[in-house]
């Protein structure tokens, strides 16, 4: 009984339905052409001509070779299917309505902190400067930061910080479940609004589509708060349905700010277990920098409602507090052609002079950062990664491992975090920089989703990020070179099918 419930649970869920009707629309539009080409072979043959202009195309874009090849050989192995595919999810030409919206993003960097002061190397005005110029957020130097190497301590502050709210609070997240984590800020947010505080909440369609239950979003509603359901899940074949907002951002007052790896579900905070422990960092801003996350949240929830916004009534009143260090927010787009967030690590690689430390969930990479990582390693440079032991998808665990090779082989040290699942994404290096933030090492990260980090330059907040990466290895377990080339021959070809679909994964 239970089981057939599950199954009818399944069948009428929106995600089955309109996933299905997707399905539907692709059948019909392949069986269309696959109907021509038996029957009218002087329309086959102009599609196939289309299709080597869609390859054309592709050549000649600036999407990363990895990405390009993987349409190149679904459009050469299935002529038809495959430019009907790249058309509807792989070809990144805005619309000029979307172009429109977007442009009104850039008004409310009007609004941004003015850049700080501080002295800084060579190497990290550097990448201070790419960062500032790609994104408008200079880095600030009035910015008080807390690291937190568990998200069941991040959520302490984060209540903590919520019940002292006075104007307004920003909730950004990708996945949103109901349960200890989200009924408590829930709570909260009820209170507040009764208060006069404005609460702005705002979660992705997809990556809360099986953790939110039906209708609970006019339940947010009716409590007063505004929500925006980002990037809506419709039964519409357009590579929008790519673009998820994966960041994590929470903002009260203007004053204070959260940000990392931590999604509000009981998992990441150990209060559900899915993968073992569950093992997630992130940051609280104090200052000029929680302002820029606000600013952040802004741009995004215009661009999501198509609604302007009135920023000045947001701008917060309260005494810049005094920092260590320098802090820089980063806010990643798939929506134009600057992937800031993997150009930002490859210069921490590329400019290292001692160590690079570096914890991520998935380690779905291309050519280019994979050398990087080599390059570094063979030049003497101390090269650790730590991934899950534990997984949450086996395909792109087994894409991790494939790296493992030539990596090691390289000098690079990988460990697997053996007690549950690491999902922190964090790099530092040489005692300077750090970046702890929401984007994991693949390409959906890289390319597809909103993401956001915070860098720290100088800042007492490298120190903590570097131990709580070195008490991770102790709890992993060190890939040896004889385990990542004793591999079976149909684990390698599974691994070789995987890595050409490896950029839509």
């Amino acid at each position: 009984m239970r089981l057939i419930k599950r199954v009818f649970g399944v069948a009428f869920s929106r995600l089955f339905l309109v996933g299905a009707m997707l399905a539907l629309q692709i059948g019909i539009a392949v069986t269309a052409m696959l109907y021509f080409r038996q029957f009218l072979f002087h329309i086959y043959i102009p599609m196939y001509l289309i299709s080597f202009i869609f390859v054309i195309a592709i050549v000649n874009n600036g999407t990363n070779p990895v990405y390009k090849i993987t349409w190149i050989i679904a459009i050469f192995g299935f002529p038809l299917a495959g430019g009907l595919f790249y058309l509807f999810f792989g070809a990144t030409r805005l619309p000029r309505k979307l172009v429109r919206r977007l442009a009104k993003q850039d008004d409310i960097l009007d609004h941004m902190t003015e850049p700080a002061g501080g002295e800084l190397s060579p190497a990290l005005r550097m990448q201070e400067s790419y960062i500032r110029n790609v994104t408008g957020f200079p880095a600030c130097a009035n910015t008080q930061a807390e690291y937190y190497a568990l998200g069941e301590h991040m959520f302490d502050a984060m209540i903590r910080e919520l019940k002292q709210a006075q104007r307004y609070i920003f909730i950004e997240f990708f996945i949103i479940r109901p349960g200890k984590m989200w009924d408590s800020i829930f709570a909260i947010l009820q209170e507040k609004v009764k208060d006069g505080v404005k609460a702005y909440v705002m979660y992705d369609d997809i990556g809360s589509i099986k953790t939110m239950p039906k209708g609970y979003d006019k339940k947010i509603r009716a409590a007063g708060i505004s929500l925006c359901v980002f990037n809506p899940f419709r039964p519409r074949l357009s590579p929008m349905l790519n673009y998820r907002d994966h960041r994590k951002i929470m903002v009260v007052d203007g004053k204070t700010a959260f940000c990392g790896g931590i999604n509000l579900a009981d998992e990441y905070i150990n209060q559900l277990e899915r993968f073992g422990h569950w093992r997630d960092t992130g940051v609280m801003l104090r200052g000029g920098a929680a302002w820029q996350f606000a600013l952040l949240f802004l741009q995004q929830w215009q661009f999501g409602t198509q609604s302007n916004i009135d920023i000045a009534q947001f701008i917060p009143r309260y005494e810049l507090p005094r920092g260590d260090g320098l802090v820089q927010v980063l806010g990643d787009s798939p929506l134009d052609s600057d992937n800031v967030t993997e150009s930002a690590y490859h210069n921490i690689i590329s400019r290292a002079a001692k160590y690079v430390y570096i914890t991520t969930p998935y380690l779905v990479i291309d050519y280019n950062m994979e050398q990087a990582l080599c390059t570094a390693a063979q030049s003497g440079i101390d090269v650790r990664i730590v991934t899950p032991y534990r997984y949450d998808k086996w395909y792109v665990h087994a894409l991790t491992r494939s790296h493992y090779k030539r990596l090691i082989l390289s000098g690079v040290k990988i460990y697997e975090y053996t007690p549950g699942f690491i999902h922190s994404k964090m790099f530092v290096s040489d005692d300077s920089i750090c970046m702890v933030g929401t984007c994991n090492m693949d390409f959906r990260s890289f390319y597809l989703h909103f993401e956001c980090s915070v860098a720290f330059y100088n800042s007492s907040v490298i120190r903590k990020v570097k131990e709580d990466i070195l008490d991770c290895q102790k709890l992993s377990h060190a890939v040896t070179r004889v385990e990542a080339s004793d591999v079976s021959a149909p684990t390698k070809v599974l691994r070789a099918m995987l890595k050409l679909f490896a950029p839509l994964m």
